[in-house]
């Protein structure tokens, strides 16, 4: 193996660690609860254990040495896997055949952006609203159809914000647009993603997802969230509020990845509001924080409002409580109105 793979790898280790580790330690436990979906965090330990592991081993000399036959691991598996320790000699056909498919999925993820179209989907009206910090947003919303021809919504958040999140934002969307045609499921997805970016030495940081697939026939919509900020619905005919709470840890959090799927039948008149936490994490000169509680308030008091106009309200209200204020992080929204 080539001393530059290493020396790559070797960096990428360092600036994984020291992103997580900056996280562990500065974020509230409240948000580290709900993108852990643990309360003390300790998923999150496990995994920086497996990278100074790692680190370990490139000290000692032993990275990339294949346990059996005691050869150089391939650099590309390495770069895609830094915790193979199995050169490719020694795999089965089955583990061959699958890796080939992640080969070939990695290079799709890495070659660009596909264009972002706003679908017409059968009984839902839409609107979208995105606002980067810097140039470079890493928020991403998209819509996207699965084999069946149903529709998906997504909703992410890439760690940080500016050039880098913004790359890695354009080769998620982009791992969207190529697997959601593929599955019958949002898990299909977010399983996959987590394990193309979990060992990927090119992804130093996290992602939060909301991924949710609605029956049009039956107004059925199922949602897996890994991380990310509640989802928020709002019944139209009882005023009943529901928080689609996380489902599972965020993407490349931790070692372990089991996110569950829930469901909601979703009902004439109801709106759906997906969003960033750029929005409700948001603060005003005194340091008060709008949070999720007033941004609801706005939606409850314009029930009746479409979409776009949901969309305004919220943003003026959130304008006047920053006076105005750039905000600090990216911000995005997405409302949806059952027909």
């Amino acid at each position: 193996m080539e001393n530059k793979t290493v020396e790559t790898i070797q960096r990428g280790l360092e600036q994984t660690r020291e992103n997580l580790a900056h996280w562990l330690e500065a974020t509230p436990p409240q948000k580290k609860t709900l993108q852990c979906c643990a309360e003390d965090g300790l998923p999150l330990v496990e995994h920086l254990h497996v990278i100074d592991a790692s680190l370990e081993r490139i000290h000692e000399g032993t990275f990339g040495v294949c346990e059996v036959c005691h050869d150089p691991v391939d650099d590309d598996l390495l770069r895609m896997d830094y915790t193979s320790t199995v050169c490719l000699g020694h795999f089965s056909a089955e583990e061959l055949r699958q890796l080939e498919s992640e080969l070939e999925l990695s290079q799709i993820v890495q070659r660009g952006l596909l264009p972002q179209q706003a679908p017409t989907i059968p009984g839902l009206s839409i609107a979208a609203f995105s606002r980067p910090a810097q140039i470079v947003s890493g928020d991403y919303f998209d819509f996207v159809q699965f084999r069946d021809g149903s529709h998906g919504i997504v909703m992410a958040d890439i760690s940080g914000h500016g050039v880098s999140a913004g790359m890695l934002m354009s080769s998620l969307q982009t791992a969207f647009h190529t697997l959601a045609p593929l599955a019958d499921s949002p898990l299909e997805v977010l399983e996959r993603i987590n394990r193309l970016y979990a060992h990927n030495i090119n992804f130093t940081t996290f992602v939060t997802v909301f991924f949710g697939r609605l029956d049009a026939s039956n107004g059925q919509f199922s949602y897996g969230s890994a991380g990310h900020n509640s989802g928020y619905l709002l019944r139209a005919t009882t005023g009943e509020e529901i928080l689609l709470h996380p489902t599972g840890p965020a993407i490349g959090l931790m070692e372990g990845f089991a996110v569950r799927l829930e469901q909601v039948q979703l009902r004439s008149g109801d709106a759906l509001v997906l969003y960033t936490d750029g929005l409700t994490e948001a603060f005003n000169a005194v340091g008060a924080q709008w949070g999720l509680d007033r941004m609801t308030e706005v939606i409850r008091t314009n029930a009746a409002d479409s979409p776009e106009q949901l969309i305004q309200k919220i943003l003026l209200a959130l304008t006047e409580f920053t006076e105005g204020s750039p905000l600090a992080d990216d911000a995005t929204l997405v409302v949806c109105r059952v027909a």
